[in-house]
């Protein structure tokens, strides 16, 4: 049975994108930048809605000449055709009406953005660091399996390996909408390569997502931001320590510090500082939005506290568990391979439950 005020809902809809195809396309609108990028993204939703409207729209249209078919039709041939036609369609109706549902409910707005993820050890000592390495590979193997570009923009190495902290830029399509379920803390249990008596030790690292800003995001004041430029350290070569290249911002107003000794050029150092500063800045007005999304659901999927414990990685088990939705899968191997698309798939129809319960559609 077809959803009437879904229909009504997408007629509507329909006449806003007729108007945004055209505004795209006048000069006055290409040359506001701000909204033309805008503007832009709400096309391409619209679009999506647009298509599932057409084939929800054919799919009754086809449902109801079938019926009538079967009311009317004296041919065995012809009933036959349209009874197997109504069986296969009427099935998927109500996943295609699901679907519309979701596509109506307004996305994070941030989805569709890069993003810049920093890993941090805990509590744990050594193992910690060494964990936060684990971590970071396995984002690394994970962002090359959907072609993703990654950038190291700074690091703290652990004395027997790993990372104390390490910040890094990843680049492509829909980034953040699939990292952000990653933001907690994530909980190893296992014997740790320093333990000599094999003992089983827990150790935890935090690992943070934020959606990377535009330079249309925020507008930051270059007199509102101090620059310190010092030699980089770790590895890189004969350039280290001989090369005043890396770059440390401060920005005055709000406090909030931001360095990046990755490259050798000063000026690329600056240029990746830059925009991490302008995505920290951004985010303490993002973190209002997650806070206020949080509240609302009660697994808080994708946001919320970022000190809340979300996973944990259990060696002697070969299991791994995420907390916010009860999951427990038995492949730890892979999943530290960067294999997680799984995870963030249930985590994504978790959350898609949520919106839908929250809107009430």
């Amino acid at each position: 049975m077809a959803d009437s005020s879904l229909l009504e809902r997408l007629d509507g809809l329909e006449h806003k994108f007729e108007e945004i195809s055209t505004l795209i396309t006048d000069p006055e609108v290409i040359a506001d930048m701000k909204r033309f990028v805008k503007l832009n993204k709400e096309y391409r939703d619209l679009e999506l809605i647009m298509k599932a409207r057409k084939e929800y729209a054919t799919a009754l249209a086809h449902i109801k000449e079938a019926k009538e078919i079967l009311a009317e039709e004296g041919d065995p041939e012809m009933r036959e055709m349209a009874k197997m036609e109504l069986e296969e369609l009427e099935p998927k109706i109500p996943c295609m009406e699901e679907e519309i549902k979701l596509l109506l409910i307004p996305a994070d707005p941030e989805d569709g953005k890069n993003a810049i993820v920093e890993i941090r050890g805990g509590t744990g000592g050594d193992e910690a660091a060494i964990f936060a390495g684990d971590l970071f590979r396995m984002y690394t193997k994970y962002c090359e399996s959907k072609g993703w570009r990654i950038e190291v923009t700074s690091f703290n190495e652990g004395t027997s390996g790993g990372y104390k902290e390490i910040i890094f830029t990843v680049s492509g399509e829909g980034v953040y909408g699939t990292l952000k379920y990653e933001s907690g803390v994530h909980r190893v249990q296992r014997v740790p390569a320093t333990e000599t008596q094999g003992r089983v030790h827990t150790s935890a690292a935090t690992v943070a997502v934020l959606p990377e800003a535009d330079e249309f995001d925020i507008d930051l004041k270059e007199s509102d931001i101090r620059t310190d430029i010092f030699c980089a350290s770790g590895h890189g070569g004969q350039s280290v320590n001989t090369t005043y290249s890396a770059i440390r911002l401060v920005h005055i107003p709000t406090g909030i510090t931001v360095q990046c000794q990755d490259e050798k050029s000063q000026l690329k150092n600056k240029a990746k500082a830059m925009v991490e500063l302008r995505t920290r800045i951004y985010n303490m007005e993002y973190q209002k939005y997650l806070d206020e999304i949080s509240s609302k659901r009660k697994t808080m999927v994708s946001t919320g506290d970022r000190s809340a414990k979300i996973r944990t990685y259990n060696y002697p088990q070969g299991r791994v568990t995420d907390h916010r939705i009860n999951l427990t899968l038995y492949n730890l191997q892979a999943i530290v391979g960067g294999d997680i698309q799984e995870i963030i798939d249930k985590l994504i129809v978790a959350e898609n439950a949520e919106r839908l319960k929250e809107n009430e559609l």
